[in-house]
Parts: C-alpha cells; structure tokens; sequence
C-alpha cells in the first residue's frame, strides 16, 4: 500500500525502525480528543508489532515534565505533544537519558531530535493539514508495515485519525483538506469512514430536531437559535410531517428527501433574518460518519466523537477516554456519556458568564479573566466557541484566563480562521509572550495556549497584542 503522507514517509520509517528495535515503549500524549485518538492508534499498532506498551496522558509537557519522564529511561514516544519541547528532549536525548521518539503536529520549537515526525518539518500545516491524530496514523502504518502484519488492515485505524482531526478543528469550509483528507480516504477504503454533504450541525445523531436547531451556536439564526419554541415552531410550519407519536426525530433518523426540505427552510431562514453570507454556507459541510459504530450514538458522528472524548480528558478522566477509542463500549462508554452531560453544562454556563461579562479591548486582541468561575481544562473550548456572542467581536482574537487549581494561570487563544490569510500565527505570539513573563506557550495559528505566573496577565496582554499586531500589520 502507498504511504498515506508521501512526504513524510521517510521520517515515519525512521522512526518506526527506532521504536521496534525497543522491547517497550511509554506513549505519552495529550489530553484531548487529538491526543487520545494518538495514542490509541499509536499503543494498538506498537501492540500488534508485539511491544509491551504503557500510555500516560498529560495536560501539557513543560521541562518538569520532561525531566520526569527521562529519569524512567527506555524509549518514549510522545503523539500529539513533544514538538513544543524539542530543546529539552535534545538535551536530554544527547546524555542517553532516554530515546524520545515525536509523533506530533504542533509547531516545532528551537532544537533537533533524530526521531521527529511532524508535518511542519516537510512543509505541511500541522493546523489545518493534519492533526496529531492522522500523524500517529503515518506512523502507525509505518510500524505495522515494517513489522510485516497486515491484519487487521491497518488503515481501519483511519477512524480515530478522523475523529483526532474533527476533534482538533481542522476542517476547512466545513472538509477536512490536505494530508488529513487522505487519511480519511484510507478510512472510507475500507469501510470505517463515509463521508458526505450535510447539515454542519452539532449532534445530528443524538439530538431531537428542536433542540437540534436550538443549540445552532456555530451560525446563530435569530428566532431559532437559543430558542426552543422558535426551533419547534419553524419545524412545525415547515410542509413535511417531522413529528410521530414517538416524538420528535433526529436529524440522523429523516431520510434524504425530508433532511433536503428541512436544510432548505432553514437556509432560506437565515437568508430573510440577515445571517450574513458567510454564516450562512457554514450550515452545509462535509460529514465524517464511523459506519461501524451504533446509529444515534455519540460515536456514530466524529464531531460528537470528539466531543465525548474532550469531556473524558477535560475532568482528570482521561483514561475512560482511552478506553472508548480502544473499543470499550460498555463501562467506559457509560462513564464517559456521564462526563458528557456534565461537560454540556459547563460549557454553556462558562459562555454565558463570557457573553455576559464581555471582554476588554486590547489594540489587536480582547481579553478576559474568568478566575474560578471557568475551569481552566475548558476555558479554551469556551472562548473559541463564544467568539460572536453578545458583544464579543468574532473577528478580532480573544484571550481568555483561568486560574489552575494548582497554581499559575492558564492562557487560551482562539482566532477566526480567516486571520490566518494576514499572517496571525497564534501559536507563536502566546509562545513569545509567555518567555517574557517567565511563562511556556504555544500550538497553533488560530488556536494556542500557554501557562503563566499569577500576576502577570496584564505584562503578558501588553506584550501578545504588540507581536499580533506585527503580525497583522
């Protein structure tokens, strides 16, 4: 079978070779649902080369963290984190500490490491082309490959790439692009992925149609959008009967003809309500479904997928996560629905207190400090999904703080991917502004993080919007 990623296939064999001459192999990744999907697919493949294989999910890897891990020794592969960290990795790596393997799709810092594989390296957007997912994925088809075992067919792992990119919002008008559509395309070869046009809408497969259409915050449509009666209303004027003695259906459950009349009304809906143009071809997009998996389950659809997940990783609960992307559709599945509802709850809250707190205007960015009252695991979740409410500008970058329980301040950044076109590169600015606090950033062109001291958030501000501003300008 041809490479999924010709251009990196060279650093993939590489790699792969290093962590099979190993008896075992630490996975180290992220808490995400990109991280978690990593290292599923990177512990399943190492295991069916026949390597012992321990995971541990972290929250982020600073030098303590490194540190830690280098006293254990061994060979240790990091999916979905580890490029932010390459000058202390080579450090480490050049005493024999330990053999740091990366598998990653976050911009690489300053240093070098013999086994690397990132897209960025081979001129590749590791924050739109592939996720730390699909990278995995690369090199999981490596191992299994040079391993000599094709059954399973390895690209089934395809799925979980699928889901770590939905999860990593990487789609581009609404389809996943570049490296990551050809993973996808390994995915539907062999059955575990179908993709297709359809409303871009979260919870098509679990949400009844009204609050379906309620919960439309990516594109709000005034009179549907927030509002339940509206929501029933507009379904119940529509020229199609939706509602049976059961109740009302999913989105999942209608048949093409009725989900083409109920797109329609709700296109031309937005059009007569002023919904901007481009709001508007939002609501259509590209959808990932995992054909395998139940119908009208949270694992039917990569974007709920990814969701479950983000909920298991955002309270401490990462290994219940793991375990579903392993195929534990019992306890884990039941505990990780649990967490799920409880993530809902606070991600509507933690907008709300957003929309209603509003933010302060900096020259090239607006900011806010949620204290206590946004869980710093969830704060970035909330400001990129706030941006446009209220009186909170889509188009300018937010920054939003949240105090961490054990000290410190964690910092999140979310951008409109259309800034990207001027140059803004998110990832940068947060890892150059948290170095002058004494702080650590970094991640993606619209989409970063970074920790910093308590008290340091007004200096850190001052010093991010002067470098995004150079970037803009």
């Amino acid at each position: 079978m041809d490479p999924p990623v010709p251009a990196l296939h060279d650093r993939a064999v590489a790699a792969a070779d290093r962590l099979l001459a190993a008896e075992s192999v630490r996975v180290v990744s992220h808490d995400d649902a990109d991280g978690l999907t990593s290292a599923a697919i990177a512990a399943t493949a190492l295991e069916r080369a026949g390597l012992a294989v321990d995971v541990e999910i972290k929250h982020g890897l600073d030098e303590a963290a490194i540190d830690d891990l280098a006293t254990t020794g061994g060979t240790v592969l990091f999916t979905d984190l580890g490029s932010g960290g390459l000058d202390r990795l080579a450090e480490l790596a050049d005493t024999g500490s330990f053999t740091p393997v990366v598998a990653d799709h976050h911009e690489p810092a300053d240093g070098s490491i013999e086994h690397h594989l990132n897209p960025h390296c081979v001129g590749l957007d590791g924050g739109r082309e592939l996720a730390g997912a699909g990278t995995a994925y690369v090199l999981a088809r490596t191992v299994l490959d040079r391993a000599g075992v094709d059954e399973p067919d390895p690209r089934e792992l395809a799925a979980l790439a699928v889901v770590g990119a939905v999860g990593d919002r990487q789609t581009v008008d609404g389809e996943l692009v570049g490296a990551n559509a050809a993973v996808a395309a390994d995915g539907e070869a062999v059955g575990v992925i179908e993709s297709g046009t359809d409303l871009a809408i979260y919870g098509t497969q679990t949400r009844p149609l009204p609050k379906l259409l309620e919960y439309t915050t990516d594109v709000r449509i005034p009179g549907i959008t927030g509002n339940r009666q509206g929501a029933i209303r507009f379904l119940e004027a529509l020229d199609v009967e939706l509602r049976t003695e059961a109740g009302w259906p999913t989105w999942a459950d209608l048949g093409p003809e009725k989900r083409t009349q109920v797109a329609s009304a709700l296109l031309t809906r937005a059009i007569e309500r002023g919904v901007p143009a481009e709001r508007i071809d939002a609501l259509v997009g590209t959808s990932y479904i995992l054909p395998r998996e139940e119908p009208g389950t949270q694992l039917r659809d990569a974007s709920e997928f990814a969701t479950l997940l983000n909920a298991t990783a955002r309270y401490e609960e990462s290994e219940i996560g793991l375990a579903v992307c392993r195929g534990d559709r019992d306890g884990a599945l039941d505990r990780a629905e649990t967490l799920l509802k409880n993530h809902r709850r606070n991600i509507s809250a933690g907008i709300e207190y957003l929309a209603e707190t509003g933010t302060t205007e900096a020259e090239h960015l607006q900011w806010v400090h949620a204290g206590e009252q946004i869980r710093a695991t969830i704060v970035g979740i909330v400001a990129g999904m706030a941006l446009g409410e209220g009186d909170i500008d889509r188009h300018t970058p937010i920054v939003a703080f949240a105090n961490k329980p054990d000290g410190g301040v964690k910092v999140s950044a979310r951008a409109n991917g259309r800034l990207g076109d001027r140059g803004l590169n998110l990832g940068t600015a947060l890892r150059e502004a948290a170095a002058t606090v004494g702080g650590e950033g970094g991640g993606h062109a619209m989409a970063a993080g970074a920790t910093i001291p308590e008290g340091a958030e007004e200096t850190f501000v001052s010093a991010l919007d002067g470098r995004i501003g150079a970037q803009l300008n």
